[in-house]
Formats: C-alpha cells, sequence, structure tokens
C-alpha cells in the first residue's frame, strides 16, 4: 500500500484493524522464523528506527512481542534456561517451544514490543531521551511506519522479564545487567507501506 502522509488520523476501527493485522504478520513472521531459519531474527523483526521527523537512529533494533499476560511463559522461558548448561540442549528446547502453537493466536500478544540493549547503550540513551520513535518494518513486499513512545522497564516489570529470558535462550552469555525499553505504538498515526 502506498505511504499515508503522517497527518493522516485512523478511526479507532481503523486503527484497531491495523494493530490486529500487525501482530498477526508478526506471529507469522516469528513462527516462519522458528520453523524454517533457526529462530533468526527475519527483516521484519528488525524495523529501522527513526526519530518522528525521520532522522535515523538505528537501521535495524531486534524487537519481541509477548503475550499480553506474559508471566506463564516467562516461568516456562526461564525453567528451559536454568534446567540445562548445554547450550545444544537449550537452544533446541527453545526452538521447540517457539516453532509449536506459541505464535498460533496472535490475539493473545499485546501490541507492546520490547527490545533488550546493552547496559549504557548508547541508541537505547537517544531512544530514551527522545521518548518517541518510528519504527518501520518491511518484509515480503509488506511494511508498516508505527509511531511509538518509548520508556525503559524497570528489572521487575514482566515484559522486561519476558524479554531476558526470551534472550537468554538463544544467549547463555547475556549479562544479568541489561536494558530493555517498551515501544507502545500509536496506532492512530501508524500506516502500512
Amino acid at each position: 500500500m502506498e505511504h499515508k502522509p503522517s497527518n493522516v488520523v485512523l478511526t479507532r476501527a481503523a486503527a484497531e484493524a491495523l494493530r490486529s493485522e500487525f501482530i498477526g504478520w508478526q506471529c507469522r513472521l516469528r513462527q516462519l522464523a522458528a520453523r524454517q531459519e533457526g529462530g533468526r531474527p527475519s527483516s521484519g523483526m528488525r524495523p529501522r528506527v527513526t526519530t518522528t521527523i525521520g532522522d535515523e537512529l538505528a537501521a535495524a533494533v531486534t524487537v519481541l512481542i509477548s503475550e499480553a499476560d506474559p508471566d506463564d511463559t516467562t516461568k516456562q522461558l526461564r525453567y528451559q534456561v536454568l534446567k540445562t548448561q548445554d547450550p545444544n540442549e537449550r537452544y533446541d528446547k527453545a526452538l521447540e517451544f517457539l516453532q509449536g502453537g506459541y505464535f498460533q493466536y496472535p490475539a493473545r500478544f499485546s501490541d507492546v514490543l520490547t527490545a533488550l540493549f546493552a547496559a549504557g547503550s548508547e541508541v537505547a540513551a537517544r531512544l530514551l531521551g527522545q521518548g518517541h520513535c518510528v519504527l518501520e518494518f518491511k518484509q515480503f513486499g509488506q511494511g508498516y511506519r508505527i509511531p511509538c513512545a518509548v520508556t525503559r522497564l524497570p528489572s521487575a516489570h514482566p515484559r522486561h522479564q519476558a524479554t531476558y529470558w526470551h534472550n537468554r535462550l538463544f544467549n547463555e552469555n547475556l549479562p544479568p545487567a541489561v536494558e530493555v525499553l517498551a515501544f507502545t505504538p500509536d496506532w492512530a498515526h501508524a500506516a502500512t507501506t
């Protein structure tokens, strides 16, 4: 679809439809990556990040989606990480979980995206300094331009924990001190591209 000007404001129904479409698309991309690409993030999971006026903050940042209530899944991910010291076994269990039914029901997922950054990350600091950004997603000829509010999640926050343990499944050397940022979409000003 054609890129809509930034002054277009979607109706509540149109914004909700776009939100649902995007979350469904994200679930499909993630399931496909788990089943065919060994869980490696695809381009549709790594949006370009710009300021609201279009200045690039990062060429690509890997973002995660999580369930509206991620506590049970986080406990399962944490258990899998701590269960074994064998990174191959951990990786296989992570893929088995993500290849199964986890992404089958998009309605279970929140539209708040998260990303993990190293402690002291310059990109994270710039995003927090701005307070807002635009995430530009593209894959398979489909794209979304989503303005978002950016906030830091405290380590005890359920989405921080979900993001940390998801990433820890794939990176055994992940330090405990990380920054997790939340990106809360402004669907009324989002668009397909």
